[in-house]
């Protein structure tokens, strides 16, 4: 035990010391989200990441909306269950069950689009 700590706390005072000399030659706090995104951006990616005609939101948007539209077929499919059930307390359970969770879904799928484009219009535009 005692030679392993001989060998760990070397090892860690010198990761301590090579991250806080990296950190000091780099200027961390001159660095913008936008001019992040600006180094990553390739030569024919598009100019508008960010904003309301951006691609981060049009993306988003998109996959919230397949979401939304995957939670109403399925509480579609609840309701039908419900109804075709016959009265089976089982068959009734589990219906319900996939309606509380298709209203959950949606819930959430909803919440999570005023989340995302309320952070997205926070974002500087250019």
């Amino acid at each position: 035990m005692k030679k392993m700590l001989r060998l760990i706390i070397p090892v860690l005072v010198m990761g301590v010391a090579m991250v806080g000399v990296i950190c000091g030659a780099m200027d961390v706090s001159a660095i913008t989200l936008q001019e992040g995104a600006e180094a990553a951006r390739c030569d024919g990616c598009p100019e508008n990441l960010f904003g309301d005609t951006g691609v981060f939101k049009q993306i988003t948007n998109t996959i919230l909306y397949i979401v939304g539209i995957i939670a109403v077929i399925v509480l579609i499919i609840g309701g039908i269950k419900y109804l075709i059930s016959g009265g089976d307390s089982k068959k009734v359970t589990d219906a319900k069950n996939t309606v509380l969770y298709a209203i959950i879904g949606l819930v959430v799928c909803v919440l999570a689009f005023a989340i995302v484009n309320f952070v997205i219009s926070a974002l500087p535009t250019n």
